[in-house]
């Protein structure tokens, strides 16, 4: 019916435009008819085609209907079909009877079964269907019925209208590209207008043009390599420079023998610069989260003077409070999931904050001016702290999850994702400092504290209440604290000795920044994250840590009031 419309049409057409001859119109035609004839021509011309649509749509999902059929060589057919036809909507079902979730019920109708196999959707409604109240049968696939299912897939994902589906597959090819795709590939990049998908095009091109007899498609490929190639590519380089038993050069010919050396040093020199970047970020990440621990180490030892062992416990009280918040959420407010985080950082914040106090009224307040037996009393408190802890949640880790807005990563170069819970951590640090530098240098509460720090029995003799400015100092110092247990279990498992493996890094930074300097704190936090993340590749964990305190030992001994010395002269209480 389609075609033959569109025949008549097409016929009726022609006719009509032949009638624009002058000669012809004046004989056979009048005006009025001429009309009637290109308007009637032109009907039948939408006719036709929207019959051929219609005939197209119903060979697509007859096409994918035999999907479900219980011949393998039918399925693998019609899977090759569906990639003849180009259309994308047929994605769902081909990438659902890959990873065996498509069904088939008593009526033919194709399900897409969810991950967890408990519910479903019909492939061409999408409508969703009770799972459980059908019969259901599995398409019976091989290897073969695989591997047209794989070539399928990519070439309808680089026809794919979302660009992150098509840079997704370009990247696939990339990394497991043949031959016979290099055809596909090159009309996938005549009509490509992104920029970054065309480069993965070129390189894809470049790699199988390796393989070529042609030596100046070969030298091509290298140039293109050499400019855009990543460490996906070293391989097949180290290939071109091999040699056999008899020290022989597998790759004859020296001109491309050279290129793929250039080709080679290019790559590793772009990598190595890559991964400095990378390593600066996640330094500058560990930083931050160490910044975070010893924040409020530096308000109550450097400020107060108190050596407190327990102050890790303060970042383990936070993580904790984080984690039952967070279930909290998952209980009773499943639906606000997401916004756990949001509710766990005042939480977080008041909870260590008056942990801290309690520990103060009842303990250290006691201790003032005695060292060492606040060492040791808080050294046992820290141990109480840890075991009752253990009696509540377990000795085993507890997870924190991420909300779904901190999950995966920004890419920012080629192989370095840098994920958005760290981002989010540098972020939420900043704010965390410049509320602590703002509220102890422009309140007057900071005023009082600055004051008690210089000269206790002079601010007592001006009226202020020394107690309640040790107790307020103490308090912010562990809610600080307890805001870096947060973000702590943000990046790991949060278990009872989490402050264990951050109290000596935090002193190191407080002692190393200044005592009672918060930029100090800042730029000694920073800069032990980032030393770490460059020694660890180079001399391992333990070893970069042991060279870490040696530089330390170095400074404290040629600049013992630390990189920022407190200006003015301090006055001992």
């Amino acid at each position: 019916m389609g075609f033959s419309c569109f025949c008549v049409a097409v016929k009726i057409m022609k006719e009509t435009l032949l009638l624009l001859e002058p000669h012809i119109l004046k004989t056979f035609l009048t005006g009025r008819q001429f009309f009637a004839n290109f308007v009637g021509g032109f009907v039948f011309l939408v006719i036709g085609l929207l019959s051929f649509s219609a005939v197209e749509a119903n060979d697509f999902e007859l096409t994918l209907k035999d999907l479900g059929h219980k011949s393998r060589s039918k399925i693998k057919k019609a899977v090759k079909n569906l990639g003849n036809q180009g259309n994308p909507a047929a994605l769902p079902a081909l990438q659902a009877l890959k990873d065996n979730r498509l069904r088939v019920s008593e009526d033919g109708t194709l399900i897409i079964l969810n991950e967890s196999g408990d519910a479903g959707r019909e492939v061409l409604t999408d409508k969703q269907v009770d799972v459980k109240s059908l019969e259901l049968s599995k398409p019976r696939i091989n290897n073969s019925v695989r591997r047209a299912l794989s070539a399928t897939i990519g070439k309808l994902q680089l026809q794919s209208t979302d660009t992150n589906i098509r840079l997704s597959a370009a990247k696939q090819l990339l990394k497991k590209s043949s031959s016979s795709l290099v055809e596909l590939v090159e009309k996938a990049l005549a009509v490509e207008t992104n920029d970054e998908i065309r480069g993965v095009f070129n390189l894809v091109l470049a790699k199988e043009g390796l393989n070529s007899d042609d030596k100046i498609k070969r030298i091509e490929s290298l140039k293109i390599i050499r400019e855009f190639g990543n460490n996906d590519f070293k391989s097949v380089l180290e290939a071109l420079l091999k040699k056999n038993e008899k020290d022989e050069f597998l790759e004859s010919d020296s001109e491309i023998r050279g290129d793929a050396e250039k080709a080679l040093s290019s790559i590793e020199t772009r990598q190595f610069f890559i991964n400095q970047i990378a390593n600066l970020f996640y330094g500058l990440s560990l930083g931050s989260i160490l910044l975070l621990a010893a924040l409020g180490l530096a308000i109550t030892f450097g400020l107060m003077g108190v050596i407190n062992m327990a102050h890790g416990e303060m970042l383990m009280i936070g993580a904790y409070s984080t984690f039952l918040i967070q279930n909290l959420f998952k209980q009773y407010l499943p639906n606000f999931f997401d916004w756990y985080l949001i509710a766990a950082i005042p939480t977080a914040f008041i909870v260590s904050g008056i942990v801290g106090i309690i520990m103060e009224r009842s303990v250290i307040r006691h201790l003032y001016g005695r060292p060492l037996e606040t060492l040791l009393a808080t050294w046992g408190i820290s141990l109480i702290l840890i075991q009752t802890i253990r009696l509540i949640f377990g000795a085993q880790n507890v997870e924190v999850a991420n909300p779904s807005y901190l999950s995966g990563g920004v890419q920012a170069f080629n192989g370095v994702v840098l994920p958005y819970n760290r981002i989010a951590i540098i972020v939420f640090v900043v704010l965390v400092v410049i509320s602590v530098w703002t509220l102890l240098q422009k309140t007057s509460l900071g005023l009082q504290v600055r004051a008690v720090t210089q000269n206790r029995k002079m601010a007592s003799c001006m009226g202020i209440s020394t107690n309640k400015i040790d107790m307020y100092t103490f308090g912010l110092g562990s809610g600080v604290a307890g805001l870096g247990g947060l973000a702590l279990s943000q990046v790991g498992n949060v278990g009872p000795e989490l402050g264990q493996l951050y109290i000596v890094d935090s002193f190191m930074v407080v002692v190393t920044g200044g005592v009672g300097k918060i930029a100090g704190t800042v730029a000694g936090a920073l800069g032990l994250g980032v030393i770490n993340k460059f020694l660890e590749p180079v001399a391992g964990a333990v070893l970069g840590k042991i060279i870490v305190l040696v530089l330390i030992v170095i400074l404290i001994q040629k600049r013992p009031q630390g990189l920022f010395a407190p200006k003015g002269r301090m006055i001992d209480n």
